[in-house]
């Protein structure tokens, strides 16, 4: 059974190279409280390995992606 994540916050990257949607992501996460989870939405391919590596440089967690089509949608908590 996949456990339900709550979302605080959602930012909107389609359309946006690289490296925006990193850049808008390790702000939008500072409007959000530690523990809270924000999910953005990216058309950006380099973004599957974009994320993941910004994750563990900035200590903050995925804790999903899905892929819907175009969009593929990151599921963040804040860490730190």
């Amino acid at each position: 059974m996949q456990e339900e994540v709550t979302v605080e916050k959602v930012i909107d990257l389609k359309g946006l190279p690289c490296p925006m949607p990193v850049v808008k992501v390790s702000k939008g996460i500072k409007e959000v409280e530690v523990g809270q989870v924000i999910e953005a939405h990216s058309t950006d391919q380099g973004s599957l390995t974009d994320f993941p590596a910004w994750a563990r440089t900035s200590g903050n967690e995925i804790l999903k992606t899905e892929e819907d089509g175009d969009v593929i949608k990151f599921f963040i908590k804040r860490n730190v």
